[in-house]
């Protein structure tokens, strides 16, 4: 691993937020190296839109709104501060993968512009269980799931995982992030999960279990849609990507409703 000092860290760093987020930074250089430090410190990026879920929450409860309401303000902000890029790829992934059909079909019917009826079931479902599980859960929720969302996409992004076409986001950045390195991503986020519901309102040692669960769980979720994804379409793409931050976000969000 290069040190701290080596300036694709930082360029990655830019390159993450400005992949997952809406926020205007941009990198030095996009390059494979550039791609590897922006998928491996992803989780990062992953907590930003976290905090900024929390502040909606907390503002919209100075304000009196119930809890059904401020849930969905704050899934809404998400929504606006990545672009909705990963609920596009959710709705995507699942149109190619519920068409049935061999990859590159399946790869052409998710570079449509429209959203089939698969992916506009996905995503009313994805979207309902999101509000209803963070309407129910205590605001460290959105930061742990945040994390767990973006971690997803580190563990997807291992050497070992190779792209689905020749060009794209998932070209960029498949492959890149060493295993070593992804395990490290796992810890250090279980353990800010750990953290964040730890020292969140009313926070315990359960509480702190909870939150280290719930990124284990939604990584968990995410790389069996991996898995499954790379056998049906040969690879990863922007897509699949987006799709594994939803997943992973959808499951740690559930876990962190557990009593």
């Amino acid at each position: 691993m290069r040190t701290r000092s080596d300036p694709a860290v930082g360029d990655g760093l830019r390159l993450a937020v400005s992949l997952f987020t809406i926020v205007p930074v941009r990198a030095g250089r996009v390059d494979r190296e550039t791609a590897r430090w922006a998928m491996t410190l992803a989780p990062v990026a992953g907590l930003l839109a976290g905090a900024v879920a929390a502040a909606v929450l907390v503002v919209s409860g100075w304000l009196g709104f119930g809890s059904l309401l401020a849930a969905a303000l704050a899934v809404g902000a998400t929504a606006v501060l990545t672009r909705g890029l990963h609920l596009d790829g959710l709705a995507d992934l699942a149109d190619g993968l519920g068409s049935g059909r061999p990859a590159a079909d399946a790869l052409a019917i998710m570079k449509r512009s429209d959203i089939g009826p698969f992916g506009v079931v996905t995503l009313v479902l994805t979207l309902a269980v999101q509000v209803a599980a963070i309407a129910e859960a205590p605001v460290a929720a959105v930061v742990v799931a945040g994390m767990t969302g973006r971690l997803a996409v580190t563990w997807a992004c291992r050497t070992r995982v190779r792209a689905a076409r020749p060009e794209g986001l998932g070209a960029l950045v498949a492959g890149t992030v060493r295993s070593r390195d992804a395990v490290t991503a796992v810890l250090v986020t279980a353990a800010a999960g750990a953290l964040a519901a730890l020292t969140g309102p009313g926070g315990g040692a359960y509480d702190a279990l909870r939150g280290a669960l719930a990124v284990l769980a939604g990584l968990a979720a995410s790389a069996a849609l991996l898995r499954h994804a790379v056998r049906r379409l040969g690879g990863v793409t922007g897509d699949v990507l987006g799709a594994l931050v939803e997943t992973a976000v959808t499951v740690a969000l559930l876990v962190m409703v557990l009593r």
